[in-house]
């Protein structure tokens, strides 16, 4: 068998085994396994690993990086267009056109400047991908994100001053902290805020996310092995 093979029924094996997974998360907690999206993030993974998952039966894919998603995602969603592209990573400013045009879901609206480019950019494209607000949840300087005690104003500066779709909210907790705390707090300020999306867990902690409320975990080493090293 050759490499090309070996790494397609690699990756169809852990589709099968994160599935299944999720399915049994669920079934502990009486939730529905249908209401879950898998995001399969592909950071510095090729196209063919991709690829790879499609066949497998995966829609959901996430990107960290605008660039990134612009070299290997065209020709992939012309052939199958039925893929839902999320934008999980920083964006900046600079990028927003390209990110309005290319992706189904930005979920890394973070801070008020680019709320305001992603609403102009979407009025001048007529397109409106849905949108989550990345909450830093652990308060970290080098991470992303709004600060839970400006959450809720930025929310509704999003969705009601400027329009913006906000189906939910989203967080990456930190690493040496236990990341259900972090886990309930967003699932507490979506509560209050009458918001249904809660984009949390990967590839170590979905299941526990899951627990927490989650409906979308984006996972990616389980699904695709050890992220390469950037080009």
């Amino acid at each position: 068998m050759s490499d090309t093979h070996v790494e397609i029924a690699t990756i169809a094996s852990n589709l099968r085994a994160v599935r299944a997974r999720i399915d049994d998360s669920c079934r502990a907690v009486g939730r529905n396994s249908a209401d879950i999206t898998l995001i399969a993030v592909g950071k510095f993974h090729p196209a063919a690993s991709c690829r790879a998952a499609i066949a497998a039966g995966q829609s959901d894919f996430g990107e960290n990086r605008v660039q990134e998603a612009a070299v290997k995602w065209p020709a992939l969603r012309s052939e199958f267009p039925e893929i839902r592209l999320h934008l999980i990573g920083p964006l900046q400013t600079n990028k927003v056109k390209e990110a309005v045009s290319l992706f189904d879901v930005i979920q890394s609206i973070d801070r008020p400047k680019l709320a305001v480019a992603v609403a102009e950019q979407m009025a001048k494209q007529g397109r409106r991908p849905a949108c989550l607000i990345q909450v830093n949840t652990g308060e970290e300087d080098q991470k992303a994100g709004i600060a839970p005690a400006e959450a809720d104003g930025f929310i509704a500066q999003c969705r009601d001053g400027l329009g913006l779709p906000i189906l939910g909210l989203m967080c990456i907790p930190p690493a040496d902290e236990p990341p259900s705390l972090h886990f309930a707090l967003l699932r507490e300020i979506a509560r209050r805020n009458q918001l249904s999306a809660l984009s949390m867990g990967m590839s170590a902690d979905y299941e526990d996310a899951i627990r927490f409320g989650a409906t979308h975990v984006r996972v990616g080493t389980a699904i695709f092995g050890a992220r390469p090293a950037p080009a």
